[in-house]
């Protein structure tokens, strides 16, 4: 039996990066899984866990979109009968200077990161109350709480929103035995964080990558599944007491205080 054995978990953003590392540790420890993204890739994916021996269903959902995430709710109850965990996880980060970036940038960031999140838990929280019984999990970030570069003032705005909003929630849904946290990772080697790499240096990505390995203590990005190991205790019942916090995980990035001082 694992850990998140007869669980029923939504997740969206599955279809790649942090997404896919944790539709890989739920399936892991046993749980049952509903992939939502826009992209085709989860179909895949979900067949790929299904050889496995998973019990898992792909929704084609765009979290900017209510009727569509609430079409792949139906999906999931009509699959499965309940929600137990949602993993908001669905994000995206487009580089571009504050004085430069325009409304449609700005919007692109809340829509997603913010509205997403929003719309997405309003959707699946009802079935929660109704079984009083749910774990939610947000994928916020490093960036916008603690640390930000330039370039990032969108992304930042709505990664550091989504910390109110798991605080918020967490108070406001305690009565129904629902937990809400929320996951701050540092640089995690993805899709994402490779096209930011592209962006910050097209003719050398490579050496951004390098560049922020080398600024981590622990000398190297995260890989997806470390992600998603986290995302699965927040979300299986060995997290019961923890409702309202934000986990980092970040190799240490947000240790050093300075780059010169020290022996």
């Amino acid at each position: 039996m694992g850990k998140l054995s007869g669980k029923v978990a939504f997740i969206t953003g599955a279809s790649k990066g942090i997404g896919e590392g944790i539709a890989k540790a739920y399936a892991k420890h046993g749980a049952k899984l509903v992939l939502a993204a826009r992209s085709s890739a989860t179909v895949s994916l979900a067949m790929e866990l299904r050889k496995l021996g998973c019990d898992v269903i792909a929704v084609n959902v765009d979290v900017t979109d209510a009727e569509s995430i609430q079409s792949g709710v139906d999906k999931a109850i009509e699959t499965f009968g309940r929600i137990d965990v949602l993993v908001n996880n669905a994000g995206v980060c487009k580089l571009g200077s504050f004085l430069e970036s325009s409304d449609e940038d700005r919007d692109f960031h809340f829509d997603v990161n913010i509205k997403g999140v929003w719309n997405t838990t309003k959707l699946v929280v009802p079935y929660m109350i109704k079984q009083n019984y749910g774990k939610i999990v947000i994928m916020s970030s490093v960036t916008g709480d603690m640390v930000a570069d330039p370039g990032e003032v969108a992304y930042a705005t709505t990664k550091a929103a989504l910390i109110g909003f798991t605080k918020a929630m967490a108070r406001e849904v305690a009565d129904y035995n629902i937990t809400v946290n929320a996951i701050c990772p540092g640089y995690v080697l993805t899709p994402m964080v490779k096209d930011m790499a592209l962006q910050s240096d097209p003719e050398n990505p490579q050496s951004v990558i390098d560049g922020i390995a080398n600024a981590i203590p622990m000398k190297r990005l995260a890989d997806p599944i470390e992600v998603g190991e986290l995302a699965a205790f927040l979300g299986c019942d060995e997290s019961s007491y923890l409702t309202g916090t934000q986990i980092v995980i970040d190799g240490g990035s947000t240790l050093p205080e300075t780059f010169t001082m020290g022996v």
